[in-house]
C-alpha cells in the first residue's frame, strides 16, 4: 500500500485512487504477471464499467496480455458477472475485469478470473502475486504477439442463461424500480426491457464515468436516500439498488421502507435452500446471525469463513457442487449454483421477484417472517501497524465472549457478536455489531470508541 493509503495490492487484486496512486505502470506489469501465470491455450476475456480511467486501464491490460502472447476477447463495458459467464462460454483461459464495483469514480480496480469464470483462489492468488512482484514475465518475440478481438453480444448470451432459469414472462406483473447507480445494470435491464416486456423502471440510468448520482454503496443508509421515497409515488412492488458493477444489490420495500442489504442472503437462502439438493450456505464471519435461523428451518448447515471473496472460493472447493444451496456475502453479494457460483445482482433480482411470485406475497409481506437483527456498521482510518495491538486489547476486554481470531476478531454471546477487522479492498477498520432484537448501540459506540483511540 501506498503512503497515501489509495492504493492496495493483494490477493484481492489491484486497486486504488487513479493517477495519485494507481498508475499505468502498475496496470501493464499485474497484466503481464496474469498473462504469465494463465495456463497456455484459450483467450483472455476482458470488460470495464464505465468509469473515465477505464479506458486508460484496458490498454494497459492489453498491451500486457498481448505482450504474453494472449489473445484477447473485449467485451465493452459489462459488469463483472457477463465476463464471467462470456468465459465460460468461450472456453477462455481466464479474464479481467476492469472497475472498482461500490467506490467512487476516482478509483479503478483489476479483478482478476480463472477459467472456469470464478475469482482465483487463495494459492492461485498468492502465485500471481508472486509473479507480479518478481516481475519475470514471460514475453514474446514479435510475431508470437497476441491479438485484439471485439464482442458486442455478451449481454443478449448472458441473458440467454438467466433465461434458462427464471421466466421473464411471470415477471412482468411487477413493477419495479431500479437504481442503476449510472452503471452497467442499466444496459442489462434495458435489455430485458426490450427483450421480455418486464417492466423495470430505471433510474440514474445514464452510463456515466465521472459524476455518479451518488456513492455507489449497496447499503439500507442509500436505499433510504436514493430509492425508498419513490416507490409509493410509482406504485412499485419492489425496488432494487446496484453498485457500478451490477454484483451486488439492495433493497426496498413496496411500502418505501429500505431494506438492510444484509437481507438478501437470509431471503434467498429462504428461497433455494427447499429448491435443491444443496443445504449449505457459505457466507463470512461479517455476515447476520438471521442466516443460521433461516438455514436451520430448512435443514441447512452455515459455514462461516473469512471476508473476501478468495476465502468464499476456497469454501467452494471443498464441497461438492450439490451439497451447497448458496453462497454470498452480506454486501448484497451472492453466489448460486444455477450459474457456477458468480456474484450477480441481477441475478439476485430476479430470484428475489420469482419468490415474490412463487410465495404469492409482496417483499414487505416476505420481510416481516423473519425475526428481527439490527446490525451497525461502522469504520475507521487506520495504519495496519496499530491493528495487532487494537485486537489484543479487544480480546481482553471482551473475554467473556467466543473468540474467532481467524479474520481480524469476532466476539460471540447468545444473540449477539462482533466483529472488527482490516478491510481488504480499503486502508481503513470495519466494526460490524448485531443484535437479535433491539439494536446493539452502546456495544457499537464502545468498539468504535476504542478503535478511533488507534486511529
Amino acid at each position: 500500500m501506498d503512503a497515501g493509503g489509495s492504493l492496495r495490492i493483494s490477493h484481492v487484486g489491484l486497486r486504488g485512487v487513479v493517477g495519485a496512486a494507481l498508475t499505468a505502470g502498475h496496470v501493464l506489469d499485474f497484466a503481464s504477471a496474469f498473462g504469465t501465470f494463465l495456463e497456455p491455450g484459450g483467450a483472455v476475456v476482458i470488460g470495464r464499467d464505465p468509469r473515465a480511467s477505464g479506458l486508460m486501464l484496458r490498454e494497459g491490460v492489453v498491451a500486457g496480455l498481448e505482450a504474453c502472447g494472449r489473445d484477447v476477447v473485449d467485451l465493452g463495458i459489462v459488469p463483472t458477472p457477463v465476463i464471467q459467464h462470456a468465459i465460460r462460454r468461450l472456453d477462455a483461459a481466464g479474464g479481467v475485469s476492469i472497475g472498482a464495483s461500490h467506490n467512487n469514480a476516482e478509483w479503478n480496480a483489476l479483478k482478476f478470473l480463472g477459467r472456469q469464470g470464478t475469482y482465483l483462489s487463495t494459492a492461485e492468488a498468492s502465485e500471481l502475486l508472486d509473479i507480479y512482484h518478481l516481475k519475470k514475465f514471460d514475453f514474446v518475440e514479435w510475431r508470437r504477439i497476441g491479438k485484439l478481438r471485439l464482442e458486442s453480444g455478451a449481454i443478449d448470451s448472458y441473458l440467454d442463461e438467466l433465461a434458462s432459469v427464471y421466466d421473464f414472462t411471470s415477471l412482468r406483473s411487477f413493477r419495479v424500480v431500479v437504481d442503476c447507480c449510472n452503471g452497467t445494470s442499466s444496459l442489462i435491464l434495458r435489455r430485458v426491457n426490450e427483450r421480455f416486456g418486464t417492466e423495470f423502471i430505471l433510474i440514474n440510468e445514464k452510463i456515466e464515468g465521472v459524476r455518479f448520482a451518488h456513492e455507489p454503496s449497496t447499503t439500507r443508509d442509500a436505499v433510504a436516500l436514493q430509492l425508498a421515497p419513490l416507490m409509493k409515488p410509482l406504485s412499485a412492488d419492489a425496488g432494487f439498488l446496484f453498485d457500478v458493477d451490477s454484483d451486488r444489490v439492495a433493497l426496498a420495500a413496496e411500502d418505501g421502507t429500505p431494506v438492510s442489504e444484509e437481507l438478501v442472503l437470509p431471503m434467498l437462502a429462504d428461497y433455494l435452500l427447499p429448491r435443491g439438493p444443496g443445504k449449505l450456505v457459505i457466507t463470512n464471519l461479517s455476515s447476520t446471525a438471521l442466516l443460521e435461523e433461516v438455514a436451520a428451518r430448512h435443514g441447512g448447515r452455515v459455514v462461516r469463513v473469512p471476508v473476501g471473496r478468495q476465502a468464499a472460493i476456497d469454501a467452494l472447493s471443498g464441497y461438492r457442487p450439490e451439497q451447497i444451496a448458496l453462497a454470498g456475502e452480506g454486501t448484497g453479494a451472492v453466489m448460486m449454483p444455477q450459474f457456477r457460483f458468480v456474484y450477480d445482482g441481477i441475478a439476485s433480482m430476479l430470484a428475489i421477484l420469482a419468490m415474490m411470485r412463487e410465495h404469492g406475497q409482496s417483499l414487505g409481506g416476505i420481510l416481516a417472517a423473519y425475526p428481527r437483527y439490527h446490525i451497525l456498521k461502522g469504520q475507521v482510518p487506520l495504519v495496519t501497524q496499530r491493528v495487532p495491538a487494537l485486537l489484543m486489547e479487544l480480546q481482553e476486554r471482551y473475554r467473556d465472549g467466543r473468540a474467532n481470531v481467524v479474520d481480524g476478531l469476532r466476539v460471540d454471546w447468545p444473540g449477539r457478536w462482533f466483529h472488527v477487522r482490516v478491510s481488504q479492498t480499503e486502508p481503513i477498520v470495519r466494526v460490524i455489531c448485531e443484535q437479535r432484537g433491539e439494536p446493539p448501540r452502546d456495544l457499537f459506540e464502545a468498539l468504535m470508541e476504542l478503535v478511533r483511540s488507534y486511529a
